[in-house]
C-alpha cells in the first residue's frame, strides 16, 4: 500500500496565510481610518482579517507538532511552539483593538506582526487578490 500524501497540509496553509497577512499589514499601513468611510471600512476589514488569519495560523501549530511528538521529538516540537507563540497572542490583541476601534493599538499590533513577517517577499504582481474583503462581518458574527 502506498503512502497517502495530503497536499493541503497545515504547513502549506500556514505559509499561505502568513503571506496574506503580510500583504494585509502592508495595505493597512497605507490606509487612514479617519480619512473617509471607505478607508474606515477597508481598515476594519484588514484588521479583522489579520486577527482571524493569525488565529488560524495559531491553530495549525498543534497540527504540525503532533507528528514530531509521535516520534518523540519533544525538543523540536517545543521549539516550534515557542517560535509561533506570537501568532495567537497578536491575534487576540488585534481582535480586541479592532473591535474597540482603537486604531493606535491596531497600528501597534500591525507593526509587531510586520516585524515577525518581515522576511516574506510579495511581488507587486501577486495573485492573492484581496482576501480580507468581508472579514469585518465575519469577526462581528463571531461575537
Amino acid at each position: 500500500m502506498s503512502r497517502i500524501i495530503n497536499p493541503n497540509s497545515a504547513g502549506k496553509e500556514r505559509t499561505k496565510l502568513t503571506r496574506a497577512v503580510a500583504l494585509a499589514v502592508r495595505e493597512l499601513a497605507k490606509t487612514d481610518p479617519s480619512a473617509n468611510a471607505g478607508q474606515l471600512n477597508e481598515a476594519h476589514d484588514l484588521a479583522a482579517f489579520i486577527a482571524l488569519a493569525l488565529e488560524i495560523v495559531a491553530e495549525t501549530i498543534e497540527v504540525s507538532v503532533v507528528a514530531w511528538e509521535k516520534r518523540n521529538y519533544w525538543v523540536k516540537a517545543d521549539k516550534f511552539r515557542m517560535e509561533w507563540r506570537w501568532a495567537g497572542q497578536l491575534a487576540g490583541e488585534m481582535r480586541a483593538a479592532a473591535l474597540k476601534d482603537d486604531w493606535a493599538s491596531v497600528a501597534q499590533v500591525a507593526m509587531q506582526v510586520a516585524v515577525k513577517l518581515q522576511k516574506i517577499k510579495i511581488s507587486d504582481k501577486h495573485r492573492m487578490g484581496r482576501p480580507w474583503v468581508g472579514s469585518w462581518g465575519k469577526l462581528q458574527e463571531e461575537i
